[in-house]
C-alpha cells in the first residue's frame, strides 16, 4: 500500500504496548511537548511492560527541536559499578532461557547489576525540553501501577522464553499464577510500584540515587551478590552524545553509534538501492546487514512521539533480561547488564557505560524539517528492523503501518532468517547469491519492534502487541 505523505506530522504517539501509547496521548492531549509524552510513556512502560523495560533499567533519548531543527541525543544507559570499591562481587546466578528458540544460559542475580539509568534519564529528558509539571507526567504511570494492565498475547509470548530470569525471586508473584506464566489476557500487576511512582513524583529522579530508594537499592544488590554502592548511584549523571549522519533515499537519517552500527549500515548501502529490482535490492540489503558477530541476547521497547509543534522525542529503554533483583515494597525490579557477557568491554571500568544496540533515530528531509521519529526493540534484530522500515518508508512509500508489519529477514552469519511472507522471488535471489534462507511459517517478535511516528502516519510493531495513536 502507497500513500502521499504529508509535509507536516500530526501529534501522535507509538509504543510497545496500548497502555503505554495511551499515557502518552494523555501528556500530549493536556498541552504537553512530546518530551512529556515520551517520557510519560516511558514511565507507565514501567507498569506495562516490564518483561522488557523498568525503572531499574536504562536507555537513551533523541529530540528533535522543530524551533531550531536541532537533533540531540541523550545517553541514560546503565553504567558499571564499583566506585566505592569496599566490596568484592559474588558468583552470578546461572538460568537458562530460550533465544529465537534455542536455549541460552544467561546470568542474574546482584552481581550482574548496573547503575540504572531511566529514573535520571526521564528527568532530564523532561527537565530540558517538558513543559507539563513533573508530577502531571508520572500520574498515568501511577495509575498503571495501581490497576495492573492487560498482558498481550504477544508480551506472553515473549514470558514463555525469558520467563525464567522474569520470575525469579520475588518476580514469581509478578509474572506466575497457578502454577504458570501468565498467559495473553490476563492481568500483569506489580505490588507496590504505585509507590515507586509515588516517590518518583514527590522527590523527582534524585530519590532513586541519593535519596530513600538509592538506599534500598544498594541494600537490595549487595544482599544478593552485588557491588553498586552509594557513590555509584551518587556519581551518575545522563551524558549527551554526538550523533552519527546517514543519507537514505535523500533523506538524512541521525542517531547516535551503537554496537549494531546502524548509521555505518545505512551508508553503506547503495545508493541505487531505490532503483534496483527487489530480488537484488534484497541481496543487496542482506550484505549489507551480514554481521559476523554472536547474535546478542536482552529486550527492549520503545516509545516515539510527536507534539502539536512538530518536536519529537524518541526513547529506547531495557533491563536485560532482568536481575531478578527486586526493591522491596517498590514493584521495581533491576537490570542485568553485567550478565550480557557480548555487552561487557575490556575497558568497562566503574562508572563507565554499558555497550548498547539500542538506536532511537529521527529521519528529516534536506531542509533538516521532520519526515519521521522511530526506534525498535529487539536487540540484535534493531538494526534489521530499522533497516526494512526505513526502505519501506522512504523507498517504497509505504504508510507506516504497512512498513512496519512488511515481513522482514535478519542476518545470522550467512543465514537468512526470513518471516512468512518474504517474496518468494527475493528468497530465491538470495539462496543464488550463497545465503543459506531459512523461511520461517510465521512472522515473529523475534524480528524486533518498531514504533514510529512520522508524515507517512503512526504505528506500532504488530509483532509486539504494540499500540499507537494520532492526538
Amino acid at each position: 500500500m502507497t500513500t502521499t505523505q504529508r509535509t507536516t506530522i500530526p501529534p501522535g504517539v507509538a509504543a510497545g504496548h496500548p497502555a503505554t501509547a495511551e499515557a502518552g496521548l494523555r501528556a500530549l492531549a493536556a498541552g504537553g511537548t512530546a518530551a512529556d509524552a515520551a517520557v510519560a510513556a516511558v514511565l507507565a512502560s514501567a507498569a506495562s511492560e516490564s518483561i522488557f523495560t523498568g525503572l531499574g533499567g536504562g536507555g537513551f533519548a533523541v529530540y528533535y527541536d522543530a524551533a531550531t531543527r536541532e537533533v540531540t541525543c541523550l545517553d541514560f544507559f546503565c553504567a558499571a559499578p564499583g566506585l566505592d570499591g569496599d566490596v568484592t562481587a559474588g558468583e552470578m546466578v546461572p538460568i537458562e532461557v530460550a533465544f529465537g528458540e534455542v536455549p541460552v544460559t544467561y546470568s542474574i542475580g546482584g552481581a550482574s547489576v548496573a547503575v540504572p539509568g531511566v529514573p535520571a534519564g526521564c528527568g532530564e529528558v523532561h527537565r530540558r525540553w517538558g513543559a507539563l509539571p513533573w508530577e502531571r507526567v508520572v500520574e498515568p504511570a501511577m495509575l498503571l501501577a495501581r490497576t495492573g494492565v492487560v498482558l498481550p498475547a504477544e508480551h506472553a509470548r515473549t514470558l514463555g522464553g525469558v520467563g525464567p530470569a522474569l520470575a525469579y525471586g520475588d518476580g514469581d508473584v509478578v509474572y506466575r499464577t497457578q502454577g504458570r506464566y501468565l498467559t495473553g489476557g490476563e492481568r500483569l500487576f506489580h505490588p507496590g510500584l504505585e509507590n515507586a511512582m509515588a516517590g518518583l513524583a514527590e522527590e523527582g529522579p534524585s530519590v532513586f540515587y541519593t535519596g530513600r530508594f538509592g538506599k534500598m537499592t544498594v541494600d537490595a544488590v549487595r544482599a544478593t551478590g552485588g557491588t553498586l554502592g552509594p557513590a555509584d548511584l551518587a556519581a551518575y549523571r545522563v551524558i549527551e552524545l554526538p550523533l552519527a549522519e546517514a543519507t537514505l533515499a535523500g533523506h538524512r537519517v541521525l542517531a547516535r553509534h551503537d554496537l549494531n552500527a546502524l548509521i555505518t549500515t545505512i551508508a553503506a548501502l547503495p545508493p541505487t538501492l531505490a532503483t534496483m529490482p527487489r530480488p537484488a535490492r534484497a541481496v543487496a540489503v542482506a550484505r549489507t546487514l551480514a554481521d559476523p558477530h554472536a547474535q546478542r541476547l536482552g529486550d527492549t521497547t520503545n516509545v516515539s512521539a510527536v507534539d502539536a509543534h512538530g518536536n519529537a522525542c524518541v526513547i529506547t529503554t531495557t533491563l536485560g533480561l532482568s536481575a531478578g533483583v527486586w526493591l522491596p515494597g517498590l514493584g521495581v525490579n533491576l537490570n542485568s547488564m553485567l550478565g550480557e557477557t557480548e555487552l561487557i568491554t575490556d575497558d568497562l571500568a566503574p562508572g563507565r557505560r554499558v555497550s548498547s544496540m539500542m538506536c532511537p533515530l529521527v529521519v528529516l528531509d534536506p531542509d533538516h524539517s521532520l519526515v519521521l521519529a522511530a526506534g525498535s526493540a529487539g536487540a540484535s534484530r534493531i538494526r534489521t528492523a530499522l533497516v526494512h522500515t526505513l526502505i519501506a518508508t522512504l523507498i517504497d512509500n509505504l504508510d507506516m503501518p504497512a512498513a512496519i508489519a512488511r515481513p522482514r529477514f535478519h542476518l545470522v552469519g550467512d543465514d537468512v532468517h526470513a518471516e512468512d511472507g518474504v517474496p518468494e522471488d527475493e528468497l530465491e535471489a538470495l539462496t543464488a547469491a550463497g545465503f543459506a534462507v531459512n523461511r520461517w511459517d510465521h512472522t515473529s517478535h523475534y524480528f524486533g519492534g518498531v514504533s514510529a511516528v512520522g508524515r507517512s502516519g503512526v504505528a506500532a510493531d504488530p509483532r509486539r502487541g504494540g499500540g499507537a495513536a494520532l492526538l
